[in-house]
């Protein structure tokens, strides 16, 4: 199992609570971004650069990710990608993505995207919180806990 993070938009808080996490469990974590990004030295933390490019992470996370692997990720297209190829997907905001919710999800995202294009203000998602930040910890040790086995020897 490794945890990928979709980490162009990922807050820097769950970063650094991804990164102690790898070093904690072992897990191999990979954030992968279109900027260059800097990560702790550990064997167990990479950085996967990419393209620019419209959803270029995204397409990398897709192509990376093996059945039972988590991604990190607000973006609802990537997170229904990984469910199905069998990954796990959670929000930064300690939200699950799921097989039961993201069909729904995806029908809201159209809607919202189709209000905007006809310039109707939908405002945006509420700023990061503490309690965001709270949610997430918890529902990523308890991931860990059940599915923290560290796939060894696994390089991209």
């Amino acid at each position: 199992m490794q945890v990928f993070i979709d980490a162009d938009a990922c807050p820097a808080v769950i970063k650094d609570m991804l990164f102690r996490a790898a070093r904690r469990t072992e897990v191999m974590v990979t954030l992968v971004a279109n900027q260059f990004l800097r990560t702790p030295r550990s064997p167990f933390i990479k950085a996967i650069q990419v393209p620019a490019g419209f959803d270029a992470a995204d397409a990398r996370i897709v192509e990376l990710v093996a059945s039972g692997d988590l991604v990190i990720t607000a973006d609802i297209p990537l997170a229904a990608a990984v469910l199905d190829k069998g990954g796990h997907a959670l929000d930064p905001r300690g939200v699950w993505f799921t097989p039961e919710n993201i069909r729904e999800r995806l029908t809201m995202r159209d809607v919202m995207d189709q209000l905007r294009s006809a310039g109707i203000d939908t405002g945006g998602p509420a700023p990061f919180s503490t309690r965001d930040s709270k949610a997430f910890a918890s529902q990523l040790d308890r991931f860990l806990a059940v599915h923290g086995t560290p796939r060894r020897g696994t390089e991209s």
